[in-house]
């Protein structure tokens, strides 16, 4: 980061929230009497956690100021270092916003003595307007625009992550952990094993334990198509921001209770060659003014919306696979759609829309893989949504069968041409706004450049 990093200049600025969540303050002081920090999150254009550790007793002082940090904390890379070219940098004087607190997000972290945490979410320092780079503001946008046509989003997230063994194999790759009651090493790929589920039983209990405990809705857990890889289902809710919020802070849980256990969990895309990637499957459900399922009551909009995904998938690939790893994901017979199809209850298709009642009728959305922001592929989806009920999008025939051995073109499954397709779509300029494409561009260019300086080991081996 340029300069400034973590500034405490809120001391200057004049309260933004009142004390209208004092009472919500109070109550957690008093049912949490030991809690003697807090960590203050804000989620970067990568999902990285960014943020301030504050004493406890600054908490009434972060309700009503805030905190200040550098809006370049959106033009950071994975490596964590400031991209000038996105403007947000030394271009601007690398200036403070106010971050507020999500008071509902507030919580203790078990895994962290004497320790909280909750969520901000930055704001222009005098107009009191969102900052347009951060990726849960671009989130309320498309939100909005949903409400004005009395629409209100459902949605569930499901993640895919894979637990590793702390020590690499012996040629120095990651390795899937030993079992922790038979000591053996994790070798076959078992999809719904339930025998694995009893191995990690007490992994995978602190786990929906520490979700509980953060009010993360974690449904269940399997066992998935790969040595140690599991998927957790989060329940769905009309509180779409929350979710979101949900999918980030559940990688933060998974994290820390592996590291408890002695294991690695790992979120990339594609951790191993030989083996499938992780996803993050999105469900999406519309209501209307009244709680009715709006896919359910009207298929003619279902229509409409699964078009509109369909119709924006190739614009859309540089948020659903954002970095090189994404890309070693999208790849044949590994379980990841290729295509731009759809089609129901098969899971071969990138838009499936499940078996289920007319209360339940959802879109499934299968191309993202766990390595993403998923403020930014939601805001994505419900963009496309919109586009589609708009304009009367009409989706082609629904694919019966393995989608993935149609001969049709495939979705760009290369970062370059990812790339190139978001910088020349109107429709990512028209849903939002060309100050946030241009960040979101360089910082992804800038990340693309300096990972393919890099020389891999297979090169050393192929080519020496």
């Amino acid at each position: 980061m340029a300069t400034s990093q973590l500034s405490n200049n809120a001391d200057n600025i004049e309260p933004i929230q009142g004390s209208h969540d004092k009472l919500t303050i109070e109550r957690f002081i008093e049912h949490h009497p030991d809690i003697t920090t807090l960590d203050l999150i804000l989620f970067d254009m990568n999902g990285v956690v960014r943020g301030k550790r504050v004493p406890v007793s600054q908490l009434n002082k972060v309700l009503e100021k805030g905190i200040c940090l550098p809006a370049s904390v959106f033009a950071l890379d994975i490596c964590g270092e400031t991209v000038e070219e996105t403007g947000l940098g030394f271009e601007k004087g690398d200036g403070d916003r106010i971050c507020r607190m999500v008071t509902s997000s507030l919580v203790a972290t078990p895994w962290q003595e004497n320790s909280a945490q909750a969520i901000v979410t930055m704001y222009e320092p005098t107009s009191h307007q969102p900052f347009f780079a951060d990726p849960r503001h671009v989130l309320e946008v498309q939100l909005d625009k949903l409400a004005t046509k009395g629409f209100k989003p459902c949605i569930a997230v499901e993640l895919e992550f894979y637990l590793q063994d702390l020590e690499p194999d012996e040629t120095g790759n990651p390795q899937p952990p030993l079992m922790p009651i038979s000591g053996e090493r994790m070798t076959q790929t078992q999809v719904y094993s339930l025998e694995e589920l009893d191995e990690f039983k007490a992994f995978l209990d602190e786990v929906i334990e520490t979700c509980q405990a953060q009010n993360i809705p974690a449904d269940n857990i399997t066992a998935e198509y790969a040595p140690g890889q599991f998927e957790v289902n989060l329940k769905h809710t009309s509180d779409v921001l929350l979710a979101c919020d949900q999918a980030m802070l559940l990688k933060r849980v998974v994290r820390a209770v592996a590291k408890k256990h002695g294991f690695y969990a790992n979120f990339m895309a594609k951790p191993y060659t030989e083996y499938a990637g992780n996803g993050c499957h999105v469900h999406i459900s519309l209501q209307d003014e009244i709680g009715n399922n709006v896919f359910g009551e009207n298929e003619s909009v279902l229509l409409n919306a699964i078009a509109g995904v369909l119709a924006h998938l190739e614009d859309s690939m540089a948020i659903f696979a954002p970095n090189a790893n994404s890309y070693r994901r999208l790849q044949p017979n590994m379980f990841v759609p290729l295509h731009a199809t759809w089609g129901w209850d098969n899971r071969t298709v990138a838009v499936r829309i499940p078996a289920s009642g007319t209360e339940d009728k959802r879109i499934e959305h299968r191309l993202s893989g766990a390595d993403v922001n998923p403020y930014l592929t939601v805001a994505v989806l419900l963009a496309s949504i919109i586009d589609g009920i708009d304009n009367q999008l009409t989706p082609p025939a629904p694919i019966e069968g393995d989608a993935t051995l149609l001969e049709m073109p495939m979705l760009p499954i290369s970062w370059d041409l990812s790339l190139h397709e978001f910088e020349n779509s109107q429709f990512m300029k028209n849903s939002f706004g060309e100050e946030f494409c241009k960040v979101y561009l360089a910082n992804k260019k800038h990340e693309q450049e300096r990972f393919s300086a890099q020389v891999s080991p297979l090169e050393y081996q192929w080519y020496k």
